[in-house]
């Protein structure tokens, strides 16, 4: 049988919490809240990792073109940017082979299309070279934040 390379270096995987200086606010919680539930959905149907939504209105689903583009399709259609890109693992993902990953490319695509917050699943996801990634993510005003369950997690975070 074989095993996840991330059997044996599970500390490659993001912890929860808010891990950039800035706090979601009230609609951004709100946002992560409902592209959380819609990507588990786009998972599960085993179309894409990743949404951007914004006042609670999808803007795009992650298919094929990966992450980064369907940010850059994104900001393309939400000319105002300010939206939240939520990207998780698919239910049936097989961690061996692929794994939930953001990165440099990713804030450079987000900031590209004016995108401001970026919650991924704590536990499943890498963000490589982590320490400048969340560098470059404060400053470029970007919040980044990993959940487990986003709603139990922000009613713990807003209390």
């Amino acid at each position: 049988m074989f095993r996840a390379a991330l059997d044996f270096c599970p500390e490659l995987l993001v912890q929860p919490g808010v891990l950039t200086r800035r706090q979601p606010t009230l609609e951004e919680q709100a946002d992560i809240v409902f592209g959380w539930r819609l990507a588990k959905e786009m998972g599960r149907l085993d179309v894409g990792q990743s949404v951007a939504v914004k006042e609670r209105a999808v803007i795009a689903v992650e298919a094929i073109e990966g992450t980064d583009r369907m940010i850059l399709r994104a900001g393309e259609l939400c000319r105002s940017g300010s939206f939240t890109v939520v990207k998780v693992a698919k239910p049936q993902q097989d961690m061996r082979f692929d794994v939930p990953t953001v990165g440099p490319s990713t804030l450079r695509s987000m900031h590209e299309a004016r995108a401001r917050v970026l919650a991924v699943e704590a536990g499943k996801t890498i963000i490589i070279d982590e320490a400048e990634t969340l560098a470059e993510a404060n400053r470029l005003g970007i919040l980044i934040a990993a959940f487990h369950d986003p709603e139990a997690e922000l009613k713990r975070l807003a209390a």
